[in-house]
């Protein structure tokens, strides 16, 4: 089985120093099922080329019993495909010959190790099975140019079809050490298939090797069940740990989204210094951040002394984690009054009874509207803090925004967001529904047609039982 990697880079020779192996020798090592030899059939500064030939033993593999039989009893024979294409064997072999390129390691060189490089990979021989479309499904959404021709089953006998084998040609400019993650996962993935035993470990193996983009790739679920040879529990505990990883990553790039689109009215600052003065207003002690994301809002309340008891609550690991770390830089005295919750808006959570004040900065709009009932009982029936200060954006004021087409919303995760009037139908109805008062306020420019560009709906609850609530409107 033959890998080749080729890249025009200037000077091309500089692949030697990722790969560790050095151009002008043949180097060999010994591995359970064989041989890997790399060598280089061209170094030159102009272009370089990489060779890693595997010698497997097919005899050796049937006869010592190494791992499972393999698809269709394939292990069981002495004569099988193992020694001629790419699988399982290649990945192993790429984890110990290339290991510190693997790794994005270079001891010699390490500018290099993130420099985007032209490289092309080309796989001699790769069982494709799902076909070229699966092929390129995997590779083309990571940016890949994919070439592949597909082998016939016999060329003498062309009337028995084609095979499942394809010789593959991968070209992107990109570190090397992504396209060697690339490969590690996805040669397994193609070929269906595992020569060793598959458990807990090879979940933190496939979660560690596809760090960067196996969170968002369309084929995550078939490449995590395929990987894991369709351990229905790996699969499960795999998927869960990558959909919180892109959970994570769609959080933090709405942030960056959504502060690019509002840069020129500094919206963010002026929006969490308006909560802060109004939680301060209400005499509160002890307040809550429901959503608290990366802890901006957190940072600002700890300042002031007049808070007690600061929480926040948020349903990402991540961000929390986040917050946790800023939070951490704070002196001392004020960090101790903080504590951090993971949780969730839409589910019953007793931890948030007993507050004075909840803070829902920029939240509601991330809520399908189904689950907008959810949210409400949560907040205003069972945990029932005295007040309530609830943001989200004006959708009247997104014509002002240059960077934003029209009929877009601020942020691609934004299941809705609300005109003024739709807002104050919305909040109006909780209010009476809860037994709340409500008025609303403008957050940042106000514009004579469109309103500003965030709106903020102030909630109090009466102390008296039995008062009718009250609702009121500023404009």
């Amino acid at each position: 089985m033959l890998l080749t990697i080729t890249t025009t880079h200037c000077p091309a020779t500089d692949l030697g120093y990722l790969l560790h192996k050095r151009p002008d020798r043949l180097q060999s090592f010994p591995l359970s099922f064989g041989q890997a030899h790399v060598f280089y059939p061209e170094a030159s500064p102009e272009r370089c080329t990489a060779a890693l030939l595997l010698d497997v033993d097919p005899v050796g593999l049937v006869r010592s019993r190494r791992g499972p039989a393999g698809e269709g009893g394939l292990l069981d024979q002495y004569v099988n495909d193992r020694p001629y294409v790419a699988s399982s064997f290649l990945s192993v072999a790429i984890a110990q010959v290339f290991g510190s390129a693997l790794s994005g390691r270079s001891k010699d060189r390490p500018e290099l190790v993130e420099t985007p490089l032209p490289l092309a990979a080309r796989l001699s021989v790769l069982p494709c099975r799902g076909g070229e479309d699966f092929l390129r499904r995997l590779f083309e959404p990571l940016a890949y140019e994919v070439t592949a021709r597909r082998h016939p089953l016999d060329e003498t006998f062309p009337d028995w079809g084609e095979s499942p084998y394809h010789s593959v040609s991968l070209r992107a400019t990109r570190p090397l050490h992504e396209l060697l993650s690339h490969l590690y996962v996805l040669v397994p993935v193609l070929d269906n298939d595992k020569h060793y035993w598959v458990g807990d470990a090879e979940v933190e193996k496939l979660l560690r090797h596809g760090e960067g983009w196996l969170a968002t790739h369309p084929e995550r679920e078939q490449i995590a069940r395929r990987y894991l040879k369709h351990q229905t529990r790996l699969t499960r505990a795999a998927l869960d740990r990558l959909l919180e990883e892109d959970a994570d990553e769609a959080e933090a790039q709405h942030d960056r989204e959504e502060e690019a689109i509002e840069q020129r009215v500094s919206l963010n600052e002026q929006r969490l210094a308006a909560v802060v003065s109004m939680l301060k207003e209400s005499g509160a002690r002890r307040v809550l951040d429901l959503g608290c994301g990366e802890g901006k809002l957190l940072r600002l309340l700890a300042q002031e002394l007049v808070f007690e008891e600061i929480v926040g609550l948020d349903v990402s690991t991540r961000s929390l984690e986040i917050a946790r770390e800023r939070l951490n830089r704070l002196p001392e005295r004020l960090r101790e009054r903080i504590k951090l919750l993971h949780g969730s808006l839409t589910y019953r959570d007793h931890r948030l009874s007993g507050y004075d004040a909840a803070a829902v900065v920029e939240v509601i709009e991330h809520l399908d509207l189904p689950r907008l009932s959810a949210f409400e009982r949560v907040l205003f029936e069972f945990a029932r803090p005295r007040t309530v200060i609830l943001t989200t954006p004006n959708a009247e004021y997104n014509v002002k925004f240059e960077g934003l087409a029209a009929g877009k919303f601020r942020h691609k995760d934004h299941r809705f967001e609300w005109t003024r009037s739709e807002f104050q139908a919305w909040a109006n109805a909780v209010a009476g529904r809860f037994g709340y008062r409500v008025r609303f306020l403008p957050v940042g420019t106000e514009d004579v047609v469109v309103g500003p560009p965030t709106q903020m709906a102030v909630f109090s609850r009466s102390d008296h039982a039995g008062s009718s609530p009250e609702v009121t409107t500023n404009r």
